[in-house]
């Protein structure tokens, strides 16, 4: 099996990221969608959405990290990591998020998009530096 950290930059912990099978990614922030973007059939109207980010508060004055509280719904998650563009990897949840009503899908990447988070039910509480998602062997 590969060493993926050395497919990826911008680490916030090391020890923690890779203690398991793969390297996991942190939330460095949340966007709202809050204008349509355009896709069309060739390309020569494709316009991104607009995003702003989406608020975060400590919980705490004393507090390093701030959270943000996200309702039910769809949002753009950006990671603190990034890839080299050296390999091509498999980018999925970390179970903590799918088992506390979240999701984004599982991609094969050679860098990281933002990707949309999914949030279901009452919400979710995700703190800054949150590790949500794990590089892990593409299948051939």
């Amino acid at each position: 099996m590969p060493d993926y950290s050395d497919y990826v930059t911008d680490i916030v912990h090391e020890p923690t990221q890779t203690e398991g099978t793969g390297v996991d990614l942190t939330v460095a922030e949340v966007y709202e969608v809050a204008a349509p973007g355009r896709i069309d059939f060739g390309g020569g109207e494709l316009e991104p959405a607009e995003t702003v980010p989406h608020k975060s508060e400590k919980r705490d004055p004393d507090d390093d990290y701030e959270w943000w509280s996200l309702g039910a719904g769809q949002y753009l998650i950006e990671y603190n990591e990034s890839l080299t563009g050296e390999a091509t990897v498999t980018v999925q949840p970390r179970t903590e998020l799918l088992e506390r009503g979240a999701t984004h899908p599982t991609l094969h990447v050679e860098a990281l998009p933002r990707l949309p988070l999914t949030v279901g039910g009452a919400g979710l509480k995700l703190k800054e530096n949150a590790r949500v998602s794990t590089i892990v062997a593409t299948e051939t």
